[in-house]
């Protein structure tokens, strides 16, 4: 599954709206981003990124808990750190990535998956 269809998942199921996907909403710009339609200037995009980049961040981390709990990788030990999430996130999240992987895994080769942040769960 595309990670940024993981961080739309986990950011919804979590109410996470200063995350990847808000900071786009509000216009923040990532590198290798091509607009489909024209929007702000990229360096206006890069000042949205700068005000919010701690949250940001804080859901990159968030979010890749949430994965590694959902694929089974290891949660803990060496090396993991501890958890940013509390107890009851992972089954907040683990049967909307059950759902958006079934999804995904349904997509036929060239087709397309419209998600809509904040509202597909």
């Amino acid at each position: 599954m595309p990670h940024d269809l993981v961080h739309a998942v986990v950011e919804t199921a979590l109410g996470v709206d200063d995350g990847f996907w808000g900071a786009t909403a509000r216009g923040a710009t990532f590198q290798g981003f091509e607009l489909v339609t024209p929007g702000r200037h990229r360096r206006s995009g890069m000042k949205v990124l700068r005000r919010g980049g701690d949250a940001v961040m804080d859901a990159e981390l968030r979010v890749a808990w949430a994965y590694r709990a959902w694929s089974g990788l290891p949660t803990e030990g060496r090396g993991v750190g501890s958890a940013p999430l509390d107890a009851e996130a992972p089954a907040r999240t683990g049967a909307r990535l059950d759902a958006a992987a079934r999804r995904w895994a349904a997509v036929p080769v060239g087709g397309e998956l419209v998600w809509r942040w904040g509202v597909d769960g």
